[in-house]
């Protein structure tokens, strides 16, 4: 047995010697020839697509297409034209009839990353296609049938999803007819070494870098790290630590020195915006806004200082990443609902948090957002942490597409 499992992890590409990787390629052995739904678990990063390529590499379909779908990407007022397909004139835009996810998989596997992500609307058209094979169009009345294998993937926990009434318990069974968890990077250290000599060759061999490998105690530092990236993270690294020590071999110091600048990164997604941690959860995420076009307007009045210099021309060339202090910009006085610290961060006046309405500093913030960014709705998402597909939802809540396109 342990031969074939050999053989199954040398053709899927699965890198790992631990028992726990084992034990997940034993469980892909067990369910590839099954024609049976897939849930595939663990952290994001941990390698959850490459174990349905797997699976479907070694299934009776392994010659059909397998179509892979990121459900948190797609916004939710598309996600089932997406995934179903549309026709001709069913909404303004569908100028031609499409077909959708499940219909190209005909035959194949469809592969459903982050399922946790998808509208409680979208999940139950996806139960009756996992229970029946059928569907319909988006503005079609008439009733298709696909035959494809589901794998689905997340990195939540979907059993306390359904307890909190946003995943459907019923579907939630259906996808977990077997259920393939990967462990975290951090609970299986000893595959960290087959990891970097992988990917340590893989970039050498595309990048032309020369490569003198490793050392042992280097390897040892980095199995002391928890990785919280798991996989993902640990390939960016490796390639990192290659680029900046230019092909020398990679010592523990060096591991060391790289390790402490990332553990002493804050892990914020915006370090401009502290929040008051005494503040109820409605005044914190109107803090957070109003803060937000707090630093909006500081870019702003940094930018128009910027091209309104004389010497814009040698100082673009010169210093393009001055801070404000380097160009004696006086930083805008900050709004009239705001206090700075003694540290310097804009806090919301308590006294004027019943003076603002949420929806008013939403809509403001991701107005100015959109216009910052010149209507580019992936960045205006990141600075204001949301995901793209709630920044959609919002805009059309609000109507705001009209008027962003006039500005």
């Amino acid at each position: 047995m342990k031969v074939d499992l050999q053989r199954l992890q040398k053709q899927s590409g699965i890198i790992g010697t631990s028992e726990k990787i084992y034990e997940v390629l034993g469980m892909i052995a067990q369910v590839a020839p099954v024609d049976i739904s897939v849930l595939v678990t663990g952290e994001s990063g941990c390698g959850k697509e490459i174990i349905a390529r797997s699976i479907h590499k070694h299934s009776k379909r392994s010659q059909t297409p397998m179509v892979i779908v990121n459900c948190g990407a797609i916004p939710e007022g598309i996600i089932e034209s997406e995934l179903f397909g549309h026709k001709k004139g069913s909404f303004t835009g569908a100028s031609d009839d499409r077909k959708g996810y499940f219909e190209q998989a005909n035959k194949g596997t469809i592969f459903l990353d982050e399922i946790g992500e998808a509208p409680l609307e979208t999940q139950v058209k996806l139960l009756r296609v996992l229970e029946t094979g059928e569907f319909m169009k988006v503005g079609d009345s008439k009733i298709k049938r696909t035959d494809v294998r589901v794998i689905a993937a997340t990195n939540k926990n979907l059993n306390d999803l359904v307890k909190k009434d946003q995943f459907r318990q019923d579907l939630y069974y259906r996808l977990k007819t077997v259920n393939i968890h990967i462990p975290a990077l951090r609970e299986r250290v000893e595959d960290i070494s087959p990891f970097v000599e992988r990917f340590a060759l893989e970039f050498t061999r595309s990048n032309e870098i020369r490569y003198r490998g490793f050392m042992p105690d280097a390897i040892r530092v980095m199995k002391k790290y928890d990785w919280p990236g798991n996989v993902r993270e640990l390939k960016n690294f490796v390639e990192k630590i290659m680029v900046l020590e230019k092909g020398e071999r990679i010592t523990a110091d060096m591991v060391n020195r790289e390790l402490t600048d990332v553990i002493n990164e804050p892990f914020i997604e915006n370090d401009r915006l502290p929040i008051a941690i005494n503040k109820t959860s409605e005044q914190a995420e109107i803090d957070i806004i109003l803060r937000q076009l707090f630093s909006l307007k500081q870019d702003t009045e940094l930018i128009r200082a910027i091209l309104s210099s004389e010497n814009e021309k040698s100082f673009l060339n010169v210093n393009p990443i001055l801070p404000p202090e380097d160009l004696n910009i006086i930083p805008p006085i900050a709004d009239a609902n705001m206090e700075v610290t003694e540290d310097g961060q804009p806090l919301i006046r308590d006294d004027a948090i019943g003076e603002i309405l949420m929806k008013d500093l939403e809509k403001e913030a991701i107005i100015r957002t959109l216009r910052f960014f010149n209507n580019n709705r992936r960045k205006t998402a990141r600075s204001l942490g949301v995901s793209e597909r709630t920044l959609y939802r919002k805009i059309e809540d609000y109507k705001l597409e009209p008027k962003i396109k006039r500005s």
